[in-house]
């Protein structure tokens, strides 16, 4: 019998060997190129990262120099506000009042909203808590521009402070023409009445005024986002008000708390309590006709509508809460 030539099919599969009687024809290996070794990455320097943020930083002193930056009719400087007045507020949120923010998805991610919020802690630091909660935690790091009362732009280094970063005064024009651009405008209604309110009122909402808030965002067609704060009424418990001095410096109350003015500069530090921002379902305005903005019947059913959410969100998240600073 001659021998049989065995040719292999199967490639992938080792071959056995073949039994001394039978001679094994393989098939000629296809030939292959030659490999010519890549040169491996060289690793970024240590000092990179370093290098980038302080070449971004001298580029952005050179803008500032030079004038080469933008702002808008109210004074908005985004760039100052997203590099330089967020990142002084950011230890603050993250850190100290250690920000727990709930609801960012009922935030439009684009076109105008106004967010209405309770107002309290002595000094407006909840303010700017929310401006930092609606851009840090919001998908599309939206900016807040905020409504403030006439105060605010009194104060010299404030005023300038308060126009860059986007806020503007607490009227109607402005607010309207915020909101039909597309912008997130926040209001706190019970303004002073509820920021200067004593310790025994926490978490007791105020007067919201006439609902001119409501007949704002009526006429502008967008939607009202209750914002619900927890945790700035106890960063300075005010015990007292001292009317006469406050009369004499023009201001509308000057507070007493159990360290200020006893400390004097270091009764200004608030306590570090653990605060929760939560915000609620937008009420929606796209149904009512342009005359509604009107009806002072409405208004009133509206605003009341608005202030009774936030008031039962805030009482939802004190029973939640497990401590004042924890």
């Amino acid at each position: 019998m001659a021998d049989a030539k065995v040719i292999p099919f199967d490639e992938d599969r080792p071959r056995r060997r073949a039994p001394r009687r039978v001679r094994a024809v393989s098939a000629p290996e296809p030939e292959t190129e030659p490999t010519v070794p890549v040169p491996a990455a060289e690793p970024e320097p240590a000092g990179g990262g370093l290098e980038r943020r302080i070449a971004g930083g001298l580029a952005f002193l050179r803008r500032r120099v030079t004038g080469e930056y933008d702002v808008d009719e109210f004074g908005y400087d985004k760039e100052l506000t997203d590099q330089v007045l967020m990142s002084l507020m950011r230890p603050l949120f993250d850190k100290y009042f250690r920000v727990e923010v709930k609801g960012i998805e009922n935030i439009p991610a684009e076109g105008g909203a106004l967010i209405v919020a309770n107002h309290s802690g002595t000094l407006p630091l909840d303010g700017l808590m929310l401006q930092v909660a609606v851009h840090d935690r919001h998908p599309a790091q939206r900016h807040l521009r905020l409504l403030a009362a006439d105060l605010v732009f009194m104060l010299p280094v404030v005023n300038e402070l308060a126009r860059k970063a986007g806020h503007t005064l607490a009227c109607a024009e402005d607010a309207q023409r915020l909101l039909e651009a597309g912008e997130l405008v926040g209001v706190m209604p019970e303004g002073f009445k509820g920021i200067g309110k004593p310790f025994g009122d926490r978490y007791k909402l105020q007067r919201f005024g006439r609902g001119g808030f409501v007949s704002t965002a009526l006429r502008a067609g967008t939607p009202i986002v209750p914002c619900s704060i927890v945790g700035a009424e106890e960063i300075y418990p005010m015990v007292g008000n001292a009317k006469t001095l406050a009369r004499l410096l023009g201001i509308p109350y000057f507070p007493i708390t159990p360290t200020f003015p006893w400390l004097g500069p270091l009764g200004a530090v608030p306590l570090p309590t653990k605060w929760t921002i939560q915000f609620g379902e937008p009420i929606s305005t796209a149904g009512y006709a342009a005359e509604a903005a009107d009806d002072p019947m409405l208004m009133f059913n509206l605003t009341d509508q608005v202030r009774e959410q936030i008031q039962h969100t805030l009482y939802k998240l004190l029973v939640q809460r497990r401590s004042v600073f924890f």
